[in-house]
């Protein structure tokens, strides 16, 4: 039996589906009614600081309504176990993974219950809803600025020797690129409950719900 060191986990929306969150890019485009140019870039909190608060504000309360799922609760457990190191990245601005009891997390695509100030850039906790008067932005990285953490991630990655993607769509960068940067030798599995654009690029593909999956696959590490 392989005895892994390094092990890097990439979760994308699909883990967090499964907890009742909602996948807000739906089929034609639109990020629950709209335009990604009008709530996810800085231009749209320029022009309409507003509507982009009252969109995460939304996103925001429900988190309330969600709890982890037996894949997040997985991932956490065999962290506690593993006598290597282990990384969870994840493009999900959910706390799902912390409420589950993960500790080495990287959110790189920032987080819901947190705030920055748009001024000094100082990072808060919130749980509440933000306003304009509040002069706090969402802690998230909208389209056209740079992830979270990528010299870190970079770094776990090209020392990696299990790579796991699990509820990604392969489709948004860099992360869709991360699977081209671990070494030739890692062992690379992905689950999905489809194929994805890049599942090519992967040893394995396992296709289902995480739920039901991801707890297996630990266990017969």
């Amino acid at each position: 039996m392989t005895i892994y060191k390094n092990i890097v986990v990439l979760t994308g929306a699909g883990i967090s589906a499964e907890s009742g969150i909602k996948t807000f890019r739906g089929d034609d485009g639109l990020w629950e009614g709209h335009r990604i140019e009008d709530v996810a870039t800085p231009q749209a909190f320029a022009l309409n600081p507003k509507l982009v608060h009252e969109f995460y504000n939304l996103r925001r309360r429900q988190l309330k309504e969600v709890t982890p799922n037996v894949a997040h609760e997985a991932l956490a457990n065999f962290e506690k176990d593993f006598d290597g190191n282990f990384l969870i990245v994840t493009q999900n601005v959910d706390d799902l993974h912390e409420r589950a009891g993960s500790q080495n997390l990287i959110h790189m695509h920032g987080e819901l219950l947190k705030a920055r100030h748009i001024e000094t850039y100082e990072v808060i906790k919130c749980e509440e809803d933000l306003s304009v008067e509040s002069k706090y932005r969402p802690h998230i990285v909208w389209f056209g600025e740079m992830p979270f953490q990528m010299n870190e991630i970079e770094k776990a990655l090209r020392e990696c020797d299990l790579f796991i993607s699990i509820g990604t769509s392969g489709q948004v960068y860099p992360a869709a690129g991360f699977v081209q940067m671990v070494p030739s030798n890692c062992r690379k599995v992905e689950f999905n409950i489809d194929q994805t654009s890049i599942s090519n690029l992967f040893d394995e593909h396992i296709i289902g719900s995480a739920v039901t999956s991801v707890e297996k696959f630990l266990k017969s590490l």
